[in-house]
């Protein structure tokens, strides 16, 4: 395998003493996950998007989602106690994350932010999360990424 990116990402997990695999593919704009799902071989649902969203008062928050589904942005604003939450747009959601969108990752975010997670990721037996980078995702067990991440376990998803 070739050498993978050292990311805040990556650094974030080896600090946190998480067992993760890196798998690099070959990045396509506005790919998504389905590109690298299916780059990697593996099932879209096991692939979990982060997004970066904020609430009215334009404060950020992270959001992680499977692959193949979408965020009810009315239902995580009720389930989060806001009138309203949106996506950011790309160049407020690198500002936020410090990653660049198509690389973003949960861990090693540049501003501290409240963590959602869609709760039926806890039930894969596996994940594929971006490690930092465009092209770059590491499979890790969910339940670490609830240990590390100390995620709020929400039900927003929307097939």
């Amino acid at each position: 395998m070739a050498k993978h990116p050292v990311t805040m990402a990556i650094r974030a997990l080896r600090a946190a003493n998480v067992a993760f695999e890196p798998h690099l593919y070959a990045w396509h704009p506005h790919g998504g996950t389905r590109a690298s799902s299916e780059a990697l071989g593996v099932d879209e649902h096991a692939v979990v998007k982060t997004l970066i969203f904020q609430d009215e008062a334009a404060n950020p928050l992270c959001i992680l989602m499977h692959g193949d589904r979408e965020v009810s942005t009315k239902q995580l604003a009720r389930e989060i106690g806001c009138k309203s939450v949106a996506p950011c747009t790309p160049d407020v959601a690198d500002r936020h994350s410090g990653y660049q969108v198509g690389g973003t990752s949960p861990f090693g975010l540049r501003r501290t932010m409240p963590v959602y997670m869609q709760r039926t990721i806890l039930e894969l037996p596996r994940i594929y999360v971006n490690g930092g980078a465009r092209g770059f995702l590491v499979a890790l067990d969910p339940h670490e990424a609830q240990r590390v991440l100390a995620p709020t376990i929400v039900d927003v998803a929307i097939a």
